[in-house]
């Protein structure tokens, strides 16, 4: 086995998982990234991974692999510079056992990501939510289910993971009704339900039937959904709900919008940026500003309060003299 085989099979067990403590999402991520390197590496050696050396995969190689995500598998600067950053979290691991290759690592870690246009986030109208909502047939087990999934995925903003992750005990709909999930970076939360959201996953509950560690939402044989189920649910309901709204052909739908469309409408309620931080567990108000850069009608709110340009500001005159008389106390 050669020193590469090694020292990436230590970087998930003893970097990952045992010192960092990664999710399995996170974990997921990673392996996905190096099973797509290996197999372009191979491809243009010859080599089989068991037999490559850290020498190997140094900077010239690893950026036409860069190259490859983007020219051949059509992957965008996102993924790109999120398959780098894996490479360089193992190189950066390799440094601090194999020394003796501190060029090559130093080389490969040196490679920068790519800077790319940030696109003003998508969300759905109201008149689209309701479109969405109600494309799902009730009459039948699934139908009712999507419905259920949906309504929870636009009032709580959860991520795709954490919507399928849920457990049927994670839903409390007593006083201070909520839904529970461990997010992005290990933060658990509990996200507040409305009414409506209440009335449902009572409903859907019911019908369900399950134990509290069964999943919330099932697969047709009572597994949990993958999050490209989710997805896939989301698609045809969106197809669906097309003949009841012209707008949907225009867009992309996917579970992350609806995300986007929960931010959006706590935003046109007047609720803080840093309260809406909290609801989709991002790690800081930062990340939830895009919301605000996005909200063309906080910006007209804006506007419609400045002065037109070329009008000169004017001054209050009270319009009847016992109104002058009352202004004057």
């Amino acid at each position: 086995m050669s020193a590469l085989a090694p020292t990436l099979e230590a970087f998930f067990t003893e970097r990952l998982m045992a010192q960092r403590r990664a999710s399995p999402n996170t974990v997921a991520a990673y392996r996905d990234a190096f099973c797509v390197l290996l197999a372009f590496i191979e491809r243009e050696t010859g080599k089989t991974p068991a037999k490559l050396q850290i020498e190997d995969l140094d900077a010239p190689l690893v950026a036409a692999f860069l190259d490859h995500l983007e020219c051949e598998r059509g992957n965008g600067p996102r993924t790109r510079n999120a398959r780098l950053a894996a490479i360089h979290s193992l190189f950066r691991f390799a440094a601090l056992r194999h020394p003796e290759h501190a060029g090559v690592i130093e080389r490969v870690l040196a490679i920068p990501p790519k800077r790319y246009e940030r696109r003003v986030v998508s969300f759905l109208s109201d008149a689209e939510v309701d479109a969405l909502l109600g494309a799902p047939d009730r009459s039948t087990f699934l139908g009712r289910r999507d419905g259920a999934l949906l309504l929870t995925a636009v009032q709580t903003g959860l991520r795709v993971s954490e919507l399928a992750g849920l457990c049927c005990g994670d839903v409390v709909l007593d006083i201070g009704a909520h839904v529970r999930c461990l997010g992005k970076g290990r933060k658990e939360r509990a996200t507040p339900l409305t009414s409506r959201t209440v009335d449902a996953l009572r409903a859907w509950l019911v019908e369900r039937g399950g134990a509290p560690e069964d999943p919330l939402f099932p697969t047709s044989t009572g597994r949990a959904l993958s999050r490209y189920g989710v997805a896939a649910i989301v698609d045809r309901h969106v197809a669906a709900a097309e003949t009841s709204c012209a707008s949907f052909v225009s867009k992309t739908v996917t579970p992350h919008v609806l995300r986007h469309t929960c931010a959006m409408r706590l935003l046109h309620a007047g609720v803080d940026a840093t309260v809406i931080a909290l609801w989709l567990g991002h790690e800081g108000v930062e990340t939830t500003q895009m919301y605000v850069h996005a909200d063309l009608t906080l910006k007209e709110r804006a506007i419609a309060r400045t002065t037109p340009i070329g009008v000169a500001p004017g001054r209050y005159r009270p319009p009847d003299e016992l109104l002058a008389f009352l202004e004057a106390l």
